[in-house]
């Protein structure tokens, strides 16, 4: 049996780069003969593809903090029982742009919902499944959110968030990195993009390459 991948997360508010960066640690990681999976949520699978369309689209109050959590949960399953886990079964690298910290942060730390009705969620669903790396892309939400409006994309259900959501979505992030120092890094999401990738391959270089060595 061959040695099990690597699952990495990359985790931030809006517009901190994140599916940049998961383009960018991809191509190096495959330049260093690792194969790659890339992915993200809510999304990955078709299923879960299905129901991000009813997450992200419609009115902001659509769906209350649980309703979302449990919409997500279904979809996250889905994803880690059909693609995440049989790649690194087979020894790829699964790179997903967000995954069940977005959850703790944008249902709980921002939405309201008590963190463990998540956890016990989350343990239903998943059991002890978690990321090997957390890469959290720290950036002042006026300043993230700026950029998905200059992108021009229509707007979700969660950019549409009043400014006291996003605040409070970006210290959740924080405070996820502060409980959980060994799986999870802040990086600085204001640098250049070249630099955030550099930052970040030097994490996973650190953390987890250098590990399996």
């Amino acid at each position: 049996m061959g040695q099990r991948g690597k699952f990495i997360t990359l985790e931030g508010g809006e517009g901190a780069g994140k599916s940049t960066l998961s383009r960018g640690l991809a191509e190096r990681l495959r330049a260093r003969g690792h194969e790659v999976v890339v992915t993200r949520e809510p999304g990955g699978t078709p299923n879960a593809e299905a129901v991000r369309a009813l997450l992200v689209e419609g009115d902001v109050s659509r769906w209350s903090s649980i309703g979302e959590t449990l919409l997500l949960y279904a979809a996250r399953e889905d994803h880690v029982r059909t693609l995440i886990q049989p790649a690194l079964a087979r020894g790829a690298w699964v790179i997903s742009d967000r995954f069940a910290d977005s959850t703790r942060a944008y249902q709980a730390a921002a939405g309201g919902l008590e963190p463990d009705v998540i956890e016990t969620i989350h343990a239903a669903s998943l059991g002890t499944f978690a990321p090997d790396l957390t890469l959290i892309v720290d950036l002042d939400p006026a300043v993230g959110l700026a950029r998905t409006i200059a992108r021009g994309e229509q707007a979700t259900r969660f950019e549409q968030q009043p400014t006291e959501f996003h605040q409070a979505l970006r210290q959740g992030f924080l405070a996820i990195a502060r409980a959980e120092p060994e799986r999870c890094r802040i990086i600085d999401g204001a640098q250049s993009a070249e630099a955030l990738l550099e930052a970040a391959d030097r994490l996973v270089r650190d953390r987890l390459e250098a590990a399996a060595a």
